[in-house]
């Protein structure tokens, strides 16, 4: 299936946070996130955020699934990095690489960038598909403060 990869509007904001709370209410996400999260996260993708940005993937208008990518710069690679935050595609639409695509679009849009995601090691079908599209693992954890 082809599907057309577009910037996120205003009007994706319900779609969107449909496959958001489904996304994050699945094993794929070790987070539940909440409404008021997803909501800024929408915002910021639509608005003129310059770390934020929205995409959604469709087909003869039917929204297929989403993606938002954050950028940073890298000192660990010297160069801008891309993080893919989130990828949701509607399970009716999952292994019709559209996934690929929207790494070869990334790729295509943001030249000389370190691309980074993070993958529950579970999630054994997307782990796969990002191998496919050339993701390594890093052999270090992550760790966060609030």
């Amino acid at each position: 299936m082809v599907a057309n990869i577009r910037v996120m509007t205003k009007e994706d904001k319900q779609a969107v946070m449909e496959m958001m709370e489904t996304f994050y209410n699945s094993p794929a996400v070790s987070t539940n996130g909440s409404r008021e999260i997803f909501e800024k996260d929408i915002a910021n993708c639509v608005g003129d955020s310059p770390y934020l940005e929205g995409f959604i993937f469709e087909n003869g208008g039917q929204i297929l699934g989403y993606g938002m990518i954050a950028k940073s710069f890298s000192t660990e690679f010297g160069k801008p990095c891309i993080w893919i935050e989130d990828l949701y595609i509607k399970p009716a639409y999952r292994g019709a690489g559209i996934g690929s695509s929207f790494f070869d679009y990334l790729e295509a849009k943001f030249t000389d960038c370190i691309f980074r995601l993070e993958v529950e090691p579970e999630n054994t079908r997307a782990v796969c598909v990002y191998q496919k599209n050339g993701f390594t693992t890093l052999p270090y954890m992550e760790m966060k403060k609030e």
